[in-house]
């Protein structure tokens, strides 16, 4: 159907992936720019630690495998759309494979439209206390480059 560009710079999370979700669904190709400057709202402090908090989750199977845990945003961002698409459906894994997400703005999106969904703005905040996906990354453990 159609491609949507989103700039997830000053998005919420939960509402962004909440929407795309949906976009996905219709049939849409999402792709999303700027991942590592959506916000999740909440003190620094209490949001680090509770996506931490995943990492120290195990699982006793073996002690030769684990879990691998989302660290980069685009993998943070990822799984907090697949958590709002159907499980164990072939309709839930094929939209997920329309979405595209990045780090920046590629040179081919440079000059494209690109989305901005008011309902997930930050505006609708009514704190000033948030914290952007390359943060949380960074204190996962994520040795990714910003640009």
């Amino acid at each position: 159907m159609a491609k949507i560009i989103v700039n997830g710079e000053g998005h919420i999370l939960g509402r962004l992936s909440s929407i795309i979700a949906k976009k996905l669904l219709e049939g849409n190709e999402v792709v999303v720019v700027n991942v590592e400057k959506v916000i999740v709202s909440g003190e620094k402090r209490m949001v680090v630690d509770s996506y931490k908090k995943i990492l120290g989750v195990k699982v006793h199977l073996s002690h030769k495998w684990r879990p691998k845990r989302p660290r980069s945003p685009i993998r943070l961002f990822k799984a907090s759309v697949k958590g709002m698409l159907p499980k164990n459906n072939k309709k839930g894994r094929e939209a997920l494979s329309r979405l595209k997400v990045y780090i920046g703005v590629p040179d081919e999106f440079k000059n494209a439209e690109m989305v901005v969904f008011k309902d997930a703005y930050k505006d609708r905040l009514k704190t000033n206390k948030y914290v952007e996906l390359s943060v949380i990354a960074k204190e996962m453990g994520w040795k990714g480059v910003e640009q």
